[in-house]
């Protein structure tokens, strides 16, 4: 059996040269459609050029309704009640006026030693501003970013004398609920909500890394009574006044 070569449109196969045509004769006739199905015609093709017009009357009663609902959302700002709606907004995932300079103050309401208490901006490997008090590590995020993880470390035994003085001893004894408190340079107040507490090794660095759509705040220290270990205590934001 001879095999037909396709057509590059659609496979369809060519007919062989061999094969003879087909006389007209042979063709047959057509038949003259009847005014019924001419009118039949006629009704189907109106339908069919109606549908488009219906879909696009439609899409422009909703883009209509979408410009209105964005005037009204506009207008509902202009009237003050926007300033209430961009507040829950920043309260859920941060983004506040950024101040000019990186101070801040921790206070943790479950730790006795940590009430507005300074934290310094400084390298991981910098121990003498940890021997100082608590250290926000340089390269992490600070509160008033939308998206952060503000991660601050501090001694658990610390030195005499000094702000690092058993300044992160009750760490361990935060629990989910508890809340985090930093206040920045501005007089911004961010309050965060601890939900996870655990212990991990030394290099662990991926602790520091930030949750997508979250601002948190991490509290590192050492464990005892080997400081082998690291306690991270974090929080989520909660609040900012």
């Amino acid at each position: 059996m001879k095999k037909y070569r396709s057509s590059i449109f659609g496979g369809i196969p060519r007919r062989p040269r061999s094969e003879p045509r087909r006389k007209k004769a042979d063709k047959p006739k057509r038949r003259e459609p009847s005014k019924r199905s001419e009118a039949n015609f006629r009704t189907e093709n109106r339908r069919k050029q109606s549908a488009p017009r219906k879909k696009r009357g439609l899409a422009t009663i909703l883009s209509l309704v979408m410009v209105f609902a964005g005037i009204g959302l506009l207008g509902y700002s202009m009237l003050g009640a926007g300033d209430a709606v961009a507040g829950m907004v920043r309260a859920t995932i941060g983004g506040a006026e950024a101040p000019q300079t990186t101070d801040m103050t921790l206070t943790v309401p479950e730790m006795s030693r940590v009430s507005d208490a300074p934290v310094f901006t400084a390298a991981a490997s910098d121990t003498a501003a940890l021997d100082k008090g608590a250290v926000h590590v340089e390269g992490t995020g600070f509160p008033w970013d939308a998206e952060a993880n503000v991660y601050i470390a501090g001694h658990r035994l610390g030195y005499p004398g000094t702000g690092s003085f058993l300044q992160f001893r009750d760490l361990n004894k935060l629990e989910n609920g508890d809340e985090i408190i930093i206040e920045d340079a501005n007089g911004s107040t961010y309050t965060y909500t601890v939900f996870e507490k655990m212990t991990v090794a030394p290099d662990a660095y991926h602790v520091t890394a930030p949750i997508p759509g979250k601002n948190i705040i991490s509290l590192q220290t050492c464990t005892l009574p080997d400081y082998s270990e690291r306690l991270i205590v974090q929080g989520e934001l909660t609040s900012i006044t």
